[in-house]
């Protein structure tokens, strides 16, 4: 029996559409809890990097230069370096790790 992607294709859409929509039909009024208001404020910055640091050590051949260069990044952002400057340290560090190690 040969099954329809169709009907995967529109369970994704729906339940993908009902996340969105069902706050915005149940929540009328702005909502006044502090803790939730500053738990709302934080998910995008949680999702964004529960999804970016495994990327990091995983996307190098060598993962401790994945993890020398997040500590790099985190450091020099620290200190006030903007995207592209990190970028390119990070990039570099991959670089010259790999390159002697492999």
């Amino acid at each position: 029996m040969k099954e329809n992607p169709y009907i995967y294709i529109f369970v994704a859409a729906l339940v993908s559409y009902l996340i969105r929509v069902l706050p915005l039909t149940f929540i009328r009024r702005p909502i006044e809890n502090q803790f939730i208001r500053s738990f709302l404020y934080y998910v995008p910055y949680v999702t964004l990097a529960v999804m970016t640091f495994p990327a990091i050590v995983q996307a190098t051949q060598i993962p401790a230069a994945g993890i020398a260069a997040l500590v790099l990044g985190i450091v020099l952002s620290f200190f006030g370096a903007g995207l592209f400057p990190v970028a390119c340290a990070c990039c570099a560090v991959v670089f010259v790790i790999e390159l002697i190690f492999c």
